[in-house]
């Protein structure tokens, strides 16, 4: 068996120094080699409200220098038993959103020709859409774990139809996620009507408000989600907008009466055990994140997200 990468230790060298990677990981084409790639899609121009989000990926990817190898809390060390590495940035077209698009598709479809599960760094929410095209050409329609302050739903926004509102309405459209295992957590905020959300829990999306979660550990409803969907293949996607502002400020369209850090934690460790084929934490936005915090929880929330991929122990 060959000897898997490990992220440099504090104590090797410091941690503001060092290469610019996920949690200092070598860096890796190699795909054929990885059972985990990691990969920055630096991307803004699909956000309506705040900019800033393609400067998320590189911001992430500092704070990450924090993380150590090893879960306190689970006992999972992820890097003992998969082979993980940073594989880069993908080239968007930073002048248009609709090329960019088909780049990340395409590029997602190269890299699903191996085993390697993707965990994206984004970006705007806009880059699910084509991470869900490609998934759905090699696993079918998968269960999709969604957790946002908002369902993103919208049929169109300024007349475009691919943006970061309207994501889920074309997954859902196009059969790329199975409606009645979609789960969106954590939606708030003010609305246009009362069908702003009511609509796609008639197409089968199971909806939990965050103010039906204030105080909850979320443990209990990370379990009952990982027993519905039971083994099919399964995409989280992870706003950190999900997050109240007081934890999580740096991100285009924040929303008071979120979700908290530790709920963050509950809900993600809740669901190991899932077939994860793939993830991404995406609207961290850096100009808005003045003191790096939000990257830092967003380094983390990934770190998690690593946690429970298959093949990693668990207590």
């Amino acid at each position: 068996m060959s000897p898997k990468n490990q992220p440099i230790s504090g104590n090797d060298l410091a941690r503001f120094s060092g290469p610019g990677t996920f949690m200092r990981l070598p860096g890796s084409n190699e795909l054929h080699k990885l059972d985990v790639a990691v990969l920055g899609v630096p991307m803004d121009i699909g956000t309506s409200w705040r900019s800033g989000t393609r400067f998320g990926p590189k911001q992430v990817r500092n704070e990450s220098a924090m993380i150590r190898p090893y879960n306190l809390a689970t006992g999972a060390a992820p890097f003992d038993s998969l082979q993980v590495a940073d594989i880069g940035d993908l080239a968007i077209n930073t002048f248009s959103l609709a090329d960019s698009l088909r780049i990340i598709a395409e590029s997602y479809e190269a890299i699903l020709q191996y085993d390697a599960v993707p965990m994206a760094i984004g970006g705007d929410h806009s880059i699910t859409l084509p991470i869900l095209r490609s998934m759905a050409k090699r696993h079918g329609p998968v269960a999709l774990i969604h957790v946002d302050a908002h369902a993103d739903v919208n049929d169109e926004m300024f007349g475009e139809r691919e943006t970061h509102g309207t994501v889920f309405r074309r997954a859902y459209e196009e059969g790329l996620i199975k409606p009645d295992k979609t789960y969106q957590i954590g939606l708030r905020g003010s609305g246009y009507s009362a069908e702003d959300f009511t609509e796609a829990a008639g197409w089968g999306f199971q909806q939990f408000p965050a103010h039906e979660l204030w105080g909850r550990d979320l443990s209990t409803l990370g379990g009952e989600i990982r027993r519905d969907i039971g083994e099919g293949p399964t995409y989280i996607t992870y706003d950190i907008d999900s997050l109240d502002p007081a934890f999580a400020p740096g991100t285009g369209t924040p929303e008071i009466g979120g979700l908290s850090s530790p709920q963050a934690l509950q809900l993600i460790r809740a669901l190991n055990g899932l077939n994860l084929v793939g993830c991404d934490l995406v609207e961290v936005s850096p100009p808005y994140d003045t003191s790096g915090n939000t990257a830092l929880t967003g380094a983390n929330i990934l770190f998690e997200l690593l946690c429970i991929l298959p093949g990693v122990a668990y207590r």
